[in-house]
């Protein structure tokens, strides 16, 4: 019966996966984390947060967290343009679980301590 079990288990249609779904892809999850830690962040700030991150990847980004309903993107009628993203209800909901991830990376980063030798640090609380 066990092998049974085992044989059918399936992640599609699981809690799990509409999870991974929102937040899969390499900018989504410090997006959320960068918006959680400042609430209201214009466009060119979050490029600069997040670093290497091409202009249309983080458009693609961004718009897919909005079409999920994760981030608020509040746009003002004026020139130069002014684009401000926040997190919405949902995504604050999230915040608890990129907290907890942060804190377990904080605790088992000494392993690999080399290799992230020349990251800075940023608090776990959101």
């Amino acid at each position: 019966m066990e092998n049974e079990e085992q044989n059918d288990f399936r992640l599609e249609g699981t809690g799990f996966a509409y999870t991974l779904s929102l937040i899969n892809g390499k900018y989504k999850m410090p997006i959320l984390y960068c918006l959680s830690k400042r609430e209201v962040v214009r466009y060119n700030e979050m490029k600069r947060y997040l670093g290497k991150v091409t202009f249309k990847t983080l458009t693609d980004s961004l718009k897919a967290l909005e079409e999920d309903g994760l981030v608020n993107r509040k746009e003002y009628p004026q020139v130069p343009p002014k684009v401000e993203y926040s997190l919405t209800e949902k995504g604050r909901s999230l915040i608890p679980m990129l907290t907890a991830l942060c804190t377990w990376g904080e605790e088992h980063r000494h392993r690999w301590a080399d290799r992230f030798r020349n990251t800075r640090s940023v608090p776990c609380t959101a």
